[in-house]
């Protein structure tokens, strides 16, 4: 069944505000042998008072619906400057092949992936220069171009016979260069079942601070930044960030236990690798993953 995406409901337009009841309309000083009437210009008044509130009443609910329908940083007053976050395409999970179960579905123990891994990789936002070597071929990246990722020395080697060992399947990779200079790669490895993912890669290599050192990361500890309520149901996450003192640039790195889907994210930048982004990057790469 092909997964549809959540739809947005906006919230319902504010309750237009009370018209206050019309004011009783006094009686006239009857005169000497006259009996009491109402007086024609009170009235007159009255009404046209009433007109006026009613006029106010429906320009502030409409004043109010207005409001309700707009974006926080379209009303005047409240914009917020930009916290460095990326403008990303709108995401949208690829559909399933017809009676296939989700990677987190009761009937899919073995948390299978089986919609194409290649249209599980996030796009590249807005202004990024998109790095093709990294497409492979046929949008499959090979075993030794991932591993360059990593310090050429033993455990390297180590890595790669641990990769043949537990079956890896493939490997789907998307890489790109924003404009302030942050270098960003995702590769997605697949192999035969969650266990593998878990128990051969995640839990003892990578749960807390990586085995396997990042060229040009010496130093790395855990990145707890990331908020609680940012974690995606079924997706266990591992981030670091390499510590002062750092060379020419800065990595962060994170690593994704996602079903059958081990997902390695990486961001370098000259100076300082921004948190912010980087946080980003690797919650919306997890909701694709989820």
């Amino acid at each position: 069944m092909t997964e549809q995406p959540q739809t947005f409901v906006p919230a319902p337009p504010a309750e237009p505000p009370v018209v206050p009841a019309v004011p009783a309309v006094p009686e006239a000083v009857a005169g000497p042998g006259q009996p009491a009437r109402k007086d024609r210009r009170v009235l007159r008044a009255a009404l046209r008072w009433t007109a006026a509130v009613a006029v106010f009443a429906v320009a502030g609910a409409g004043t109010a619906y207005g409001i309700t329908r707009m974006e926080r940083t379209d009303v005047p007053g409240l914009a917020t400057a930009s916290d460095g976050r990326w403008d990303y395409p709108e995401l949208t999970k690829p559909p399933l092949p017809a009676g296939s179960p989700g990677p987190q579905a009761e009937s899919n123990p073995a948390g299978t992936h089986h919609a194409d891994l290649r249209a599980l990789l996030l796009p590249a936002p807005e202004g990024a220069k998109e790095d093709k070597a990294l497409r492979g071929t046929d949008g499959w990246l090979d075993m030794d171009d991932f591993l360059e990722e990593y310090q050429e020395d033993d455990d390297r080697d180590t890595f790669r016979q641990e990769l043949v060992d537990n079956g890896l399947r493939h490997i789907a990779a998307r890489g790109w260069t924003a404009a302030d200079g942050t270098r960003t790669r995702i590769y997605l490895l697949r192999f035969d079942t969650a266990g593998v993912v878990e128990q051969g890669f995640f839990v003892p290599h990578f749960s807390y601070v990586s085995a396997y050192q990042v060229r040009g990361a010496e130093s790395v500890d855990n990145d707890e930044s990331f908020p609680v309520k940012s974690e995606v149901a079924g997706v266990q996450r591992s981030a670091q960030v390499e510590t002062e003192p750092y060379g020419a640039e800065q990595d962060r790195q994170a690593y994704l236990a996602a079903g059958d889907v081990l997902a390695v994210v990486l961001q370098s930048r000259k100076g300082t690798a921004p948190a912010v982004p980087f946080r980003q990057t690797v919650v919306l790469q997890s909701q694709l993953l989820g």
